[in-house]
């Protein structure tokens, strides 16, 4: 297809690289440089899409990112096909697809176009109103209609083969926008030295400098000073300039988020990401966000080829692409005119149909005329022609008492509307910044700041280039800490509209679709119908008619939809205010949001320095937290039932090795380290003798469990603190929240040192000799180094920290290397313990001996509402203690009252029954419904040590019922249990002194 409405010469496009890519199956043929919108446009594409609810035939309508309704699907090659993309973002690379959406079965014959001959019945609220009844018709006939209905393009099925970044970053001084007034604004701050971001959202930065024709700035054109102030911005080192990059969200304390479109226009990128999801802290936000123009709204003028006015100038100067041969260009105010004037400089016909009154007009009258630009004043649009493509604009006098005067219909290819300008203010909204209402400007501006942020130019209602240099440049150095100004002399700016929220008309306004809203469908009769029925809350106007949703985000219905509903109220405008402007501000891939967090990363895996020779020895493995630890190492042939039964007999009559560097550790060092400690666990540490351990009981301010494990004193002013796997984190803020906020006198410092300790535990009653021979520098006989003793020395002449602890009841050995060492060691204790029959265990044998002993598990025996007295640790609470977390708690009624439930130990009946975990326990299976429950299950497991099944759990008055017979669900009923003691094996516990 060739591009006959390129002009032959002007833009900004590299017409010596063309860039070929299919539209519904055509190749088309565009220039680097390009935009989808601006090459389609140069081959009289103008027919892109159809309408959501309509489905009426659609064409691009804008340049920038407020294009409503060319949305086509683009795919860049397998698993990079996204939806909803607007024509007049895409970059145009070479090989792009990209087809048009919501039609069947093609765009230019769509079944779906029925919709339009049934749009009388199609009103604002018809959903509501019809799919009320009858109701047996909503789950086969309703629903089914409106999921097939929704949405515009397909989603992809693919996996997203793209990668995505993300970035965090300060700066002084956060520009977005580098229009003219951005480009100001950044060039003052960073002559401060101040660190200086500047963000574009388009290709390029200078906003609308880019399709300028001929405007200057200080005597130079407007194209050369834009090109040597981003040379000096460039230059300086502290100064980051970031086009392609729109900002989608501001949040509390000057957090600005911002995605980046690293590699979209890049054929080959070299595995770098698609997108960079930015997230800024800034000193100071200055918003030169620009200003958006507004449609004018009139009887279809949704066809194809009714573009707004900048838009017009925009491809014409800056793509190099005449929209149509013929133009009308529709207005109520100045801007309008300079749009004709480029058009007509390139060779179109144009026409300019006025609504203001000759009079009301200034200098763009004459400078149009003398441009040769047929000029009808006082004229109002009816309505469009054509179908798939405008072909002719009916306008009409408007005369002095109101009354429309005899039609006309100026015959056009394309249509350029302009109602004025509205600021671009939703940032500044989102920054919980207050709006104010100007009624010379007709328009929301940004009137109380939130945050440390300025708004100007444009983006506050200033359209003169010179005031929004000014102001930029003056902004920009206010935020950086200075005061300079500059006063840059420019071309005149043409300025100023007339606002008009629907077109005089002549037809039947109930008649007459004069579009606001060319996303959602959306009329003036709908907004007008919506405030009939009741609806005064533009927030409740906006859902019932869906105006200003979706992608659009009201940036080009807002002001006609509020200015409608005003004047339906007979309200003055400021009264019926703005909806919530809610991030993101412009469409977020999904990608973009979620950065590296996908495949393996999505949910992290963390892994041991002995993970890979676990997994050379056949262990399967579970999750834990975000870890992954091995759960049982069966021998061929072996279930878990058989391995786990042959690893708990190993540990007890031998030797067993076990893989803990799971395990949470944290290190408080400082000189109020014992203090710290004394007041965080329940146990006393200030006489804690350094060398020693003890088990550490850590509750919350409710007085219930948080945590535990075993701590070990290295030095007079250094702990080293064991907690449990899922635990580490938890007890890390724990710990920072109180020495943070309720004790900062004390000299502490607390460090995650998880990841930097190996811990391999050696159990069972061979520990000692198979370890013996690989330490020096310790004595490892029981009366050198009892249990719970810490020494430092070496193994296999690594460090370590070596702990004479177990949490199986025999006798053990906790070996703390460090991570690199950890594999190098386990290797060397598996080939000492070899002789005596050293078996690895994983997870669920660990689970089963401590159970035997009644040891618990923080989150199995507890579950957030227990107390150390329900499972029988009120003897480590020190009672000469003055205070610690939770101990006040302690003495609430509820926790000290008769009737808590108490860990206890339970056999049923039938020893090879293994009661199932979380099972209720009541005391009488025939008892009314609602039964009276007494208890769960905690943990339940067949022990090989015991020769049958043992369980534990919490049960009211549970050490009362000591050889009681209780009752347990099963998935068959009920199954007896007797009450017993928690402790199943070596209950003297002779063992683990050995």
């Amino acid at each position: 297809m060739a591009q006959h409405f390129r002009l032959p010469a002007g833009g900004r496009v590299d017409r010596s690289k063309p860039v070929s890519f299919t539209f519904n199956g055509s190749k088309i043929e565009g220039y680097r440089g390009d935009t989808l919108a601006s090459a389609l446009l140069a081959n009289g594409v103008h027919f892109v899409g159809r309408s959501f609810k309509y489905h009426r035939p659609r064409g691009i309508i804008s340049h920038g990112s407020d294009e409503p309704s060319a949305l086509l699907s683009v795919s860049r090659g397998p698993g990079r096909t996204d939806p909803n993309n607007r024509a007049s973002v895409v970059e145009l690379r070479e090989g792009l697809v990209t087809t048009s959406q919501n039609h069947w079965p093609s765009l230019n014959f769509d079944v779906g176009a029925v919709n339009d001959l049934f749009s009388p019945v199609f009103v604002a609220g018809f959903y509501y109103k019809t799919f009320m009844w009858p109701r047996s018709f909503w789950d086969k006939v309703y629903e089914p209609f409106i999921r097939a209905a929704a949405g515009l393009g397909v989603a992809p099925t693919e996996p997203d083969a793209d990668r995505y970044a993300n970035r965090h970053a300060h700066c002084d001084v956060l520009v977005v926008g580098m229009g003219p007034t951005g480009l100001a604004a950044a060039l003052a701050a960073s002559e401060t030295g101040k660190r200086v971001i500047a963000v574009d959202e388009q290709s390029e930065p200078g906003g609308s400098l880019l399709h300028a024709s001929d405007e200057t700035i200080d005597g130079k054109p407007a194209a050369d000073w834009l090109k040597e102030t981003l040379a000096q911005l460039d230059a300086r080192e502290n100064v980051i300039l970031l086009p392609r990059t729109t900002v989608f969200g501001y949040y509390n304390h000057n957090h600005v988020a911002m995605t980046e479109r690293v590699t979209d226009h890049v054929i080959d990128p070299k595995g770098a990401p698609r997108e960079r999801l930015w997230q800024v802290r800034a000193g100071h936000v200055v918003i030169a966000a620009g200003s958006l123009e507004r449609p004018l709204v009139f009887a279809d003028n949704d066809r194809p080829g009714v573009l707004l006015a900048e838009s017009v100038r925009a491809f014409v100067n800056r793509y190099g692409v005449l929209p149509g041969r013929k133009i009308v260009f529709a207005t109520s105010g100045a801007s309008a005119y300079q749009a004709a004037i480029d058009a007509k400089a390139a060779g179109a016909d144009v026409t300019v149909s006025d609504l203001r009154l000759e009079a009301g007009c200034g200098p763009e009258l004459a400078k149009a005329r003398a441009a040769g630009v047929e000029v009808l004043t006082a004229h109002t649009v009816i309505g469009t022609v054509g179908h798939k493509r405008v072909k002719g604009l009916i306008v009409a006098p408007v005369m002095g008492s109101g009354t429309i005067g005899p039609r006309r219909t100026l015959e056009c290819d394309c249509v350029g509307m302009s109602g004025g300008w509205t600021p671009t203010v939703h940032l500044f909204s989102q920054s919980r910044g207050k709006l104010a209402y100007d009624e010379a400007l007709d328009a929301f501006i940004p009137g109380t700041s939130a945050q440390a942020e300025t708004t100007v130019g444009a983006a506050r209602g200033d359209y003169n280039l010179a005031a929004c240099l000014a102001s930029g440049y003056a902004a920009g150095s206010k935020a950086a800490g200075g005061s300079a100004e500059w006063r840059f002399e420019t071309s005149a700016t043409l300025v100023g509209f007339q606002p008009v929220r629907v077109m005089p008309t002549d037809a039947n306004p109930a008649k007459v679709r004069a579009f606001i809203d060319f996303q959602n469908d959306v009329t003036a009769k709908d907004i007008k119908l919506a405030v009939r029925e009741g609806f005064q809350s533009i927030e409740h106007v906006k859902r019932y008619t869906t105006t200003g949703m979706a992608t659009d985000q009201g940036k080009t219905s807002n002001m006609n939809a509020l200015g409608v509903v005003a004047g339906q109220l007979d309200k003055p405008l400021p009264s019926v205010g703005t909806t919530t402007f809610r991030p993101p501000y412009t469409p977020t891939t999904f990608g973009a949001l979620v950065g590296p967090a996908r495949d393996a990363l999505f949910d992290p895996i963390r892994t041991t320095p002995i993970h890979d020779w676990a997994v050379e020895h056949g262990a399967k493995f579970e999750p834990v937290s975000l870890w992954r630890r091995a759960w049982y190492f069966p021998k061929p042939g072996e279930d878990m039932h058989a391995a786990v039964a042959r690893e708990c007999k190993a540990v007890r009559d031998g030797v067993g090795v076990f893989d803990g560097s799971t395990l949470g550790k944290i290190e408080v060092v400082g000189p109020d380290a014992a203090e710290f400690m004394n007041r965080m666990y329940v146990n006393p540490w200030l006489k804690l003798e350094p060398g020693r351990c003890r088990y550490g009981l850590m509750l919350k301010e409710d007085g219930y469990i948080l945590d535990d494990g075993v701590v070990a004193r290295v030095a007079p002013d250094r702990f080293h603190v064991t907690t449990t796997t899922g635990g580490a984190a938890r007890v890390l803020n724990h710990m920072e929240d109180y020495l943070q906020t309720e004790w900062p006198d004390l000299d502490v410092f607390l460090t995650s040192i998880t990841e930097e300790w190996a811990v391999i535990a050696v159990q069972g009653p061979k520990a000692r000799e198979t370890i013996e021979p690989l330490v020096s520098d310790i004595d490892l006989s029981p009366e050198a180094f009892p249990h719970m003793a810490m020494r430092e020395g070496r193994i296999c002449g690594a460090p370590t920290r070596l702990f004479r602890v177990s949490f199986t009841g025999e006798l053990g050995f906790e070996i703390n290397v460090p991570a690199d060492y950890g594999r190098a060691v386990w290797e060397a204790i598996y080939d000492s313990g070899k002789k005596f029959g050293i078996t690895p265990y994983g997870t669920e044998t660990m689970h089963v001996l401590r159970a035997e002993k009644g040891y618990i598990i923080v989150g199995q025996e507890t579950d957030g509402t227990v107390t150390p007295d329900d499972v029988g640790l009120a003897g480590m609470i020190a009672k000469a203690k003055v205070d610690f977390v939770g101990k006040r708690s302690l003495g609430r009624p509820d926790l000290v009252a008769s009737g808590r439930k108490q860990l206890v130990g339970l056999f049923a009946d039938d020893p090879s029954l293994v009661l199932e975990e979380g099972a209720q326990i009541v005391a009488d299976p025939n008892q009314p419904i609602p039964m009276k429950m007494l208890g769960h299950v905690t943990s339940s497991y067949d022990s090989p040590n015991v020769g049958r099944s043992i369980a534990l759990a919490v049960v009211a008055d549970g050490r009362a019922r000591m050889g009681q017979t209780l009752f347990v669900t099963t998935p068959g009923g009920f199954a007896r249990a007797s009450v017993v003691d928690p402790v199943f094996f070596d209950a003297k516990g002779e063992r683990i002194n050995a």
